[in-house]
């Protein structure tokens, strides 16, 4: 248990930073907005970029854990996504609420966990987890064009569709990031070190910016909030693990993995999406909140009941 705190903490710490920073007034109403911009459109691409150039294709290419993860999330997704819809008739926040229900937070937490967890061979079903996030991260970004654009015809949505993806600099840094791997070029030593300063500044200043966000008037309810929060740390690992066990039996590695994995609270994905289309973010803050602190509960459970078996 003690090395999953020791991984939650730091996250929880950087949003009680935040939080604490907006109440004493040391951080303006207009930081958690500028923090946003920095990360939606230098830090976070940086780090996504970085992440994707340095993964080698053979490592990623394992088609049953990737077909029992990504099947995971889009369960979990869809189920959120309907449920919300039914209530308020609002697709864009619909695929925010799905969107925060399945989206793990693999690439910080994810890595580092599954690394103390299950050793070096941990680290190949974080890595292409990580990857499977960034597909439902575009997922969701058509949706929301196609909601926003809802009222021009078939092809015209087509194209604005197109042409945001193009310019989403959250989802053109991955793919920029895997061409440039299949190219098998070395970047330019100044050129790489300024991204991985850049990148490492993308997850504090997402979580602090998260702090901020929660002192803001909330319109979430509660009730949204929580079942929000049980689909992620409850349904999805229990959808997960029943696909990769009973359905594909993946080896033991691969199966604690992909628990772990879809059992780590959300990820800032979704706020930054949120923050990028001007969207209310205050049910995602909450979410990435709670889920957060209530995956040291059922992650420390999960490891301690796999350690017994």
């Amino acid at each position: 248990m003690l090395y999953v705190f020791n991984v939650v903490l730091p996250v929880f710490a950087l949003i009680l930073i935040g939080y604490v920073c907006g109440r004493t007034g040391k951080l303006g109403e207009s930081a958690s907005i500028e923090l946003n911009r920095f990360v939606v459109w230098l830090a976070l691409p940086a780090q996504l970029f970085n992440f994707a150039a340095n993964s080698g294709w053979q490592t990623l290419w394992q088609p049953g854990f990737i077909a029992a993860f990504f099947f995971s999330c889009l369960i979990v997704f869809i189920a959120v996504l309907v449920i919300s819809y039914c209530k308020s008739k609002d697709l864009a926040a619909a695929s925010f609420h799905g969107l925060s229900a399945s989206y793990s937070n693999t690439g910080y937490m994810g890595i580092p966990l599954c690394a103390l967890a299950l050793g070096q061979e941990g680290m190949a079903p974080a890595i292409i987890s990580t990857f499977i996030v960034f597909v439902m991260f575009a997922l969701v970004t058509v949706l929301i064009e196609i909601d926003i654009l809802s009222h021009k015809k078939h092809h015209e949505i087509l194209f604005s569709v197109l042409k945001s993806l193009c310019a989403n600099p959250l989802l053109v840094a991955p793919v920029a990031g895997l061409l440039w791997a299949s190219s098998g070029q070395t970047l330019y030593e100044p050129i790489a070190q300024v991204i991985t300063f850049l990148a490492a500044a993308a997850t504090p200043c997402a979580l602090v910016s998260i702090g901020l966000f929660l002192l803001q008037k909330s319109k979430a309810s509660a009730s949204q909030t929580w079942g929000i929060s049980i689909a992620k740390l409850v349904f999805q690992p229990l959808v997960a693990w029943l696909i990769a066990g009973p359905i594909l039996n993946l080896p033991t590695l691969w199966l604690n993995a992909i628990v772990i994995l879809s059992a780590l609270p959300t990820g800032t994905g979704p706020f930054m999406l949120a923050q990028y289309y001007k969207a209310d973010s205050s049910v995602i803050s909450r979410v990435v909140l709670i889920t957060t602190i209530g995956s040291l509960l059922t992650l420390s459970l999960f490891l301690w009941w796999n350690a017994g078996v």
